[in-house]
């Protein structure tokens, strides 16, 4: 009898376990079949490097916001971020014209400025949470309306767009690509490869996972906390970086509403993709599986004209919430 009912709870674990683990998956393939069989044109081959290029951007984003929400943080700051860092990058061009001409140097100087700025704003948040201790929700709240409006003064209320010459010569980082393939998607496909061997292959990613799991124990255990939780926002800083760099060529500019709600899209594909929101486990994988997600979603949703584009963000805010009730509930399993 007492073996009966001991193997009941391991049961019901492993099944909750396979559930969460297969889950997102079981998604992607009914959200791609549903698409299918409502737009002929769904599965085209433009249709999907299109989705992807789109969504390459939000990707690169999230594979470090896996680590951050992995070591028990969140970074509310990310698309204003990406904003400010896009409009510092253009002003730098721009500047750099009259010195550099447009050419492969001004395009290698306003990646190498976009990349330092990102790496800054990551060093900023990381330090005032793991450093001075402030909540990672407090210090991301705040410099997020600091970051948004900076791009904002910077751009007089308007838009901060990039020289006319130089954005052609820049346009191919976004366009062209290798084998077909568009540089976006290889630069994600990239990270999202590294990121997931840094996570399961790596003292930093198994301190990351400690670090979200007990802090104490971490300390305990010879994990250096502050320096850990510190590197996260910096890597998710230099991300944010990095998915600029690939960003201001498609449409040569940035304003105020640059990079809207990019942290609920990434924060909703690592949490759809089955990383506890309280830290402690995360996959990129899986955070992969959920930026295709929430991608398809989008373009179902304007391919058949469901309902209205403007209504994408509730849609995700919606699938935020329904998936830390189904992670609860597999606690509760447990």
């Amino acid at each position: 009898m007492s073996e009966t009912t001991s193997a009941a709870p391991v049961s019901r674990s492993r099944m909750t376990f396979r559930l969460q683990t297969l889950g997102p998956v079981l998604a992607l393939v009914a959200l791609i079949i549903l698409g299918a069989s409502l737009n002929d044109n769904f599965l085209s081959y433009a249709n999907i490097t299109n989705v992807l290029a789109r969504s390459a951007f939000i990707g690169i984003i999230a594979v470090g916001m896996t680590f951050v929400i992995t070591a028990g943080g969140i970074d509310l700051s990310v698309g204003s971020m990406a904003a400010f860092v896009a409009g510092i990058m253009i002003l730098a061009m721009n500047a750099l014209i009259p010195t550099l001409g447009v050419g492969v140097p001004l395009i290698a100087a306003g990646m190498g400025v976009a990349l330092l700025a990102g790496l800054g704003a990551g060093l900023v948040n990381g330090f005032l949470i793991s450093k001075i201790g402030i909540e990672a929700f407090i210090v991301t709240l705040g410099s997020m309306g600091i970051y948004r409006s900076l791009v904002t003064w910077l751009a007089d209320g308007g838009t901060l767009s990039l020289n006319f010459e130089a954005r052609g010569f820049y346009r191919p980082v976004y366009y062209d690509g290798l084998l077909g393939i568009s540089w976006p998607i290889i630069m994600f496909a990239l990270i999202a490869i590294l990121g997931e061997l840094a996570m399961r292959h790596t003292p930093f990613g198994r301190h990351c996972a400690a670090l979200g799991a007990n802090e104490q124990v971490a300390r305990y255990s010879a994990v250096n906390v502050d320096r850990t939780r510190m590197a996260t926002y910096v890597l998710l800083g230099g991300l944010v970086g990095i998915a600029t760099i690939m960003y201001v060529p498609r449409l040569g500019s940035a304003s105020g509403s640059t990079g809207v709600l990019w942290e609920l899209e990434a924060i909703a594909a690592v949490i759809i993709g089955g990383t506890v929101l309280k830290g402690g486990f995360g996959r990129v994988w899986g955070t992969v599986v959920g930026v295709a997600i929430l991608s398809l979603i989008d373009n179902i949703l304007n391919l058949a004209s469901i309902v209205s584009p403007y209504l994408n963000g509730a849609i995700q805010g919606v699938i935020v919430i329904l998936a830390v009730v189904l992670q609860r509930q597999g606690k509760k399993a447990d």
